[in-house]
């Protein structure tokens, strides 16, 4: 059954001109891309997006980095987008990414990491309205 899933190329991989070869393996992935758009988050927006980790030590890091640049956000569909999308984006640190996923080849570092991936379908819902359903 195909699903939705959620994705943010992030501004590190944008300004590291790895947007298109970003997309071109969602591609060649398999993935139908349903919604896309360039946006450059504002302070509210990362905010609310992210409000998961509002207590957490790294969060105004988090904050800063999201606005820092433009980013493009994506609705996905696949057979089991989800987990699908987590497997190819890779581990959060790349250094412990395996070969051949996004952050192993694209990222920078653990905070640089270059995607964002829904972690569940009922997160995938949410964040998919977050960008495309509201008026942000």
């Amino acid at each position: 059954m195909q699903n939705k899933t959620f994705a943010i190329i992030k501004p590190d991989a944008i300004e590291n001109n790895n947007l298109g070869k970003i997309i071109d393996v969602i591609i060649a992935n398999k993935f139908t891309i349903l919604n896309a758009r360039l946006t450059t988050m504002n302070t509210r927006q990362a905010e609310g997006f992210y409000s998961i980790h509002k207590e957490r030590p790294f969060f105004k890091d988090l904050i800063f980095f999201m606005c820092s640049g433009p980013c493009m956000v994506l609705e996905l569909e696949k057979i089991n987008a989800v987990n699908e999308w987590r497997t190819l984006i890779g581990s959060t640190d790349p250094k412990e990414a395996d070969n051949g996923t996004i952050r192993k080849d694209f990222a920078e570092s653990k905070e640089r990491n270059s995607v964002h991936g829904s972690d569940s379908n009922e997160n995938a819902e949410i964040e998919i309205n977050y960008f495309f359903k509201n008026e942000i």
